[in-house]
């Protein structure tokens, strides 16, 4: 019985993380660093991390989305202070992932993150949430989350997500070999209101 529950979880987290990855992008330059980007609205919005595409050479950016198609992103929207960004491909009926609330995410949950660190596609890493909001130490009183994970160069931007596939989260910085952190979806949402308005309406209703 408890071998049938263990498969029975494995089984519907192998389906949600599957679900995650076709909605997982990679942010190539012609510096050869690679990170990562999440499809935000099946028309082609695609949302990363601002140090993902800054760090590159105007115009070298490149989309590859998980079935193979490579794609030429206009930057539609950039913060850098936030470090967040959004990006627009001419390619539509895309995967978007589903977005949860990062508000109602608390210390002590699990969570899973995807990316591609050294260049290695749809890596996984999981692990708890350390803390979250603006009382966290050394973090200029803004809006984070904290976590235990394993992250390494290359999960920029990608999607931190709950165990239903809900995107909470960007993966943004490292402090350590266990300690990460995540823009808040929530910040990413509202960041997208004040920037695009009714442009992207239909894809940033939940705030």
């Amino acid at each position: 019985m408890a071998a049938s529950i263990w498969q029975a979880i494995n089984q519907a987290a192998g389906q949600v993380v599957e679900t995650v990855q076709r909605s997982i992008v990679q942010i190539r330059g012609s510096q050869g660093g690679i990170g990562a980007g999440t499809i935000w609205h099946k028309d082609g919005l695609i949302l990363t991390s601002a140090h993902v595409i800054t760090a590159q050479p105007e115009g070298s950016l490149r989309v590859l989305l998980s079935d193979g198609t490579i794609a030429i992103p206009q930057i539609i929207a950039l913060d850098r202070e936030q470090d967040i960004a959004a990006l627009h491909i001419d390619v539509n009926n895309l995967p978007a992932i589903q977005v949860g609330r990062s508000r109602d995410v608390m210390p002590g949950q699990w969570l899973m993150a995807l990316g591609h660190p050294w260049g290695v596609p749809d890596a996984l890493t999981a692990g708890i949430v350390i803390g979250t909001g603006r009382e966290l130490p050394q973090m200029n009183g803004r809006d984070w989350l904290a976590l235990d994970m394993s992250m390494r160069p290359g999960h920029s931007g990608g999607p931190v997500f709950t165990p239903q596939g809900e995107m909470v989260g960007i993966n943004t910085l490292i402090t350590g070999p266990q300690v990460s952190f995540a823009v808040p979806v929530d910040l990413a949402t509202l960041f997208l209101k004040e920037s695009l308005g009714s442009r992207v309406s239909g894809s940033i209703t939940r705030v």
